[in-house]
C-alpha cells in the first residue's frame, strides 16, 4: 500500500519538463502574492490562449457552441474558465476548482498613527496563522487603493531589490522572560502584528511629524491622502522571491503555497487542452477559502451556477431545470494542498494515512475535523473511477488524512461545491510549513498534480 516516490520513474525528458514546470510555477508564485495579481496573472494566460470574457459573449449575444472558450472575472479576485465541449452541458461538466488566497496581514481602514518617533500601520491578520511566525522578517505591502471618483492605485512596495520593505518588531531575548514564559498562542496577538513603516520626521511639521512625512511620500509617489485607505485593500506578505529548496533542488520554498500551488497546476492543465474536449471543461481559481469561503467572491456566492445559466442561454438551450442538471451531473476535483508529513513532528500524524513530499498528487476522502465534521466524504464508487483515471494516465498519486484524528483539522470547498449534488472529493499537493510565511513543497508533486487535473478534466 505504500506508493512509490515519484522521482524514481522520472526519465530526462520529464526532469526537462518538471524543471520548465516549477520555474513558471516560481514566476507566478512571485507575481501573485494577492488574489487580485493571481486572477490578472490567470486573465492574461487565458486570453492568449483563446478565452473570451463571459461579459464580452453576453453583451455581444454571441451564439456559443463546442470549442469556445469563456471565462468570468468576479470582482477581479476570483476566476471561472470554460472549455465547452462536445456533449450536451446538462450531462455535466469536469471541473477543478482551487482558491488563490492565502493566509497574511491585511492594513485596517484607519491604519496609520505614531508613536514615539515611529509611524505604524494598524492591522487585521487573514486567515489562521501562527502570529509569531510574521515578526522580525521583512514584508512586501501589495494591493489596491481606490479614490472616490472611480480611479484605482495599484500598490506594490518590497518586491524590487531597490525598494524599502517593513516589517512587524518583536522583543529582544534579553528582555522576553515574561514573553517566553507565555504559550506560543498568547505571546503575540492579533494588535500586536503593527506593522513598522516609517521612523523619519517631516521637517517643519510640530504634530505627528513622523506620520505627517509618511502621508506626504504616500501623496507624492502615489497621489493617495490618508482618507483614499478607506478604500483600500493593502495586504503585508513576505518579501521576496521563491527559491529552489534543498541542495538538490527538488523542493520550492515560497509563500503562498496554499493554495497557489493547486491554482497553478490546474491553470496550467486547463491550458494545455488543445482540442475540443468531450465533456466541458471548468477551471476555478475562488476567493475566500482561508476564511470559511464567505463574500460574493467566495466559493459559497453564486457566480458558478450563475455562469452556467448565462452558458446556456448563449448557446439557446436555458432552463433553470438545466442549469441544476448540468451542475448536479458535474464531476469535480476540490484542488486543495495537504499536510505533508514532517518527520520532526511525527507525533501529528497517522504514518500510513499521511501525505508524503514527492509521492504524487494527494488525494483525500474527507476532510474536516474530529468525527469529519464539515467534511464532503467523497463516495468509494467516485473514489474508485478517479483511481483508474490516474493510473490509465500514469499519475503518480497518494492518499491522505490531515493529521492525526483528534488534534485538529481543516475544510476546504469541496463540501460547498457537494451541495449541487455533484461528485467531489479533495485533491491536492503536499505541503511542509502550511500556512507559515514560507512554506515548502516538492516540485514532483506539482509536476503530477498538473498531470493528474488534465488527466482529470478529459477522463472524467
Amino acid at each position: 500500500m505504500e506508493r512509490p516516490n515519484a522521482w524514481k520513474q522520472y526519465k530526462k525528458t520529464d526532469n526537462h519538463k518538471l524543471e520548465a514546470l516549477a520555474d513558471a510555477y516560481k514566476d507566478f508564485l512571485d507575481h501573485g502574492k494577492t488574489e487580485r495579481e493571481c486572477a490578472a496573472y490567470a486573465i492574461a494566460a487565458l486570453e492568449k490562449a483563446g478565452y473570451i470574457p463571459l461579459d464580452q459573449a453576453i453583451s455581444q449575444n454571441k451564439k456559443l457552441k463546442a470549442g469556445d472558450k469563456v471565462y468570468l472575472n468576479q470582482m477581479n479576485k476570483a476566476i471561472v474558465a470554460f472549455f465547452i465541449g462536445k456533449k450536451p452541458l446538462e450531462d455535466g461538466m469536469n471541473i477543478v476548482g482551487a482558491h488563490i488566497d492565502s493566509p497574511r496581514i491585511d492594513l485596517k481602514q484607519n491604519p496609520f498613527y505614531e508613536d514615539n518617533g515611529l509611524a505604524l500601520a494598524d492591522t487585521h491578520y487573514y486567515g489562521g496563522i501562527k502570529k509569531y511566525q510574521w515578526t522580525a522578517r521583512p514584508l512586501a505591502l501589495h494591493g489596491v487603493v481606490v479614490k472616490k471618483d472611480g480611479s484605482s492605485v495599484n500598490i506594490c512596495i518590497g518586491e524590487k531589490e531597490s525598494d524599502p520593505v517593513v516589517g512587524v518588531s518583536d522583543l529582544l531575548i534579553h528582555l522576553s522572560q515574561e514573553q517566553s514564559a507565555k504559550k506560543l498562542s498568547e505571546a503575540i496577538t492579533g494588535e500586536d502584528l503593527d506593522i513598522i513603516v516609517a521612523g523619519k520626521p517631516l521637517a517643519g511639521e510640530e504634530k505627528e511629524p513622523v506620520k505627517a512625512f509618511l502621508l506626504k511620500i504616500l501623496k507624492d509617489e502615489y497621489q493617495i491622502e490618508e482618507e483614499d485607505m478607506i478604500s483600500a485593500e493593502i495586504e503585508a506578505v513576505p518579501a521576496g522571491k521563491a527559491r529552489d529548496f534543498g541542495l538538490d533542488r527538488s523542493m520550492i520554498m515560497g509563500y503562498g503555497h496554499d493554495d497557489r500551488s493547486c491554482a497553478f497546476a490546474e491553470l496550467q492543465a486547463l491550458l494545455e487542452i488543445k482540442t475540443t474536449p468531450e465533456s466541458t471543461c471548468c477551471g476555478m481559481l475562488v476567493d475566500k477559502e482561508e476564511i470559511g469561503s464567505v463574500g460574493a467572491t467566495g466559493m459559497q456566492a453564486n457566480y458558478l451556477e450563475n455562469a452556467v445559466a448565462e452558458i446556456l442561454n448563449l448557446m439557446g438551450d436555458y432552463s433553470e431545470l438545466k442549469v441544476r442538471r448540468t451542475l448536479r451531473n458535474s464531476r469535480m476535483l476540490s484542488c486543495d494542498v495537504s499536510a505533508g508529513f514532517d518527520p520532526l513532528y511525527a507525533s501529528a500524524f497517522e504514518k500510513k494515512n499521511a501525505a508524503f513530499l514527492g509521492r504524487g498528487v494527494c488525494y483525500n476522502k474527507f476532510t474536516g475535523s474530529r468525527g469529519k465534521g464539515g467534511s464532503n466524504d467523497a463516495n468509494a464508487e467516485f473514489i474508485g473511477k478517479i483511481r483508474k483515471i490516474m493510473d490509465d494516465n500514469k499519475v503518480c498519486w497518494q492518499t491522505a488524512e490531515l493529521g492525526r484524528v483528534d488534534l485538529g483539522g481543516g475544510g476546504t470547498i469541496a463540501y460547498i461545491c457537494a451541495l449541487y449534488g455533484m461528485e467531489v472529493i479533495d485533491s491536492g499537493v503536499a505541503v511542509l510549513n502550511m500556512h507559515a510565511p514560507m512554506e515548502v513543497i516538492s516540485k514532483a508533486d506539482l509536476y503530477e498534480a498538473t498531470k493528474a487535473y488534465k488527466a482529470f478534466m478529459l477522463n472524467a
